[in-house]
């Protein structure tokens, strides 16, 4: 028997596999599913950078703002502290310099009652040049000088010529003749020109 199995076995071709459409193993239908999945990740991880992103831009104009409206307050308070600071020292500078004057002006109301209890001119006039003294001490204590008198060089910085006289000598021309009012100088700046009469 199992000759004549063989035999007919020999005879028969053998059995052809036909082969359908090959159906996809489960792992391979996982990995097809993962290579879908991974592609819909990194688009959804795309946006999901960019929304990171803006996020991250929108925190930094945030903090952005809020220091330049911090740093726009500050300045504002600066400015008018300094406006206040140099108001108050303006005011200040003027009181100081009128409490200095009034022991001046209490010398001259002595002076003006002892002048109107005695007839003595030089002792009257004695009187008149201490308060001058004091008075032009404190002047220079706060800075205002007088100009220098004998300085005969004409200088439109510092001087006013309020007139022009004709003059004989021709190294007086452009000098000055007369000084009609003093000048004055405050820390080296000129306080008032002084007025002067110059030679043409």
């Amino acid at each position: 028997m199992k000759d004549i199995d063989k035999e007919e076995m020999k005879g028969q071709a053998p059995e052809e596999v036909v082969v359908d459409d090959v159906n996809p193993t489960p792992a391979e239908e996982q990995e097809a599913e993962g290579e879908v999945a991974e592609a819909a990740d990194s688009e959804l991880t795309e946006e999901e950078r960019l929304s990171k992103e803006n996020e991250k831009l929108q925190a930094a104009l945030e903090k952005e703002k809020k220091e330049y409206m911090f740093l726009m307050a500050e300045f504002d308070n600066f400015r008018k502290r300094t406006l206040r600071e140099k108001s108050e020292l303006i005011k200040n500078a003027a009181e100081s310099v009128f409490k200095g004057l009034l022991p001046v002006v209490d010398d001259m109301e002595r002076a003006l009652k002892a002048s109107a209890e005695s007839d003595d001119a030089t002792t009257i006039r004695q009187g008149m040049e201490l308060i001058y003294k004091k008075l032009v001490k404190f002047m220079e204590q706060n800075g205002v000088k007088e100009m220098d008198p004998d300085d005969k060089e004409f200088n439109a910085d510092t001087h006013e010529a309020i007139t022009a006289v004709p003059v004989p000598d021709e190294s007086q021309k452009g000098k000055i003749i007369d000084t009609v009012e003093k000048g004055y100088t405050i820390n080296g700046k000129v306080l008032r020109h002084a007025k002067v009469v110059v030679g043409q």
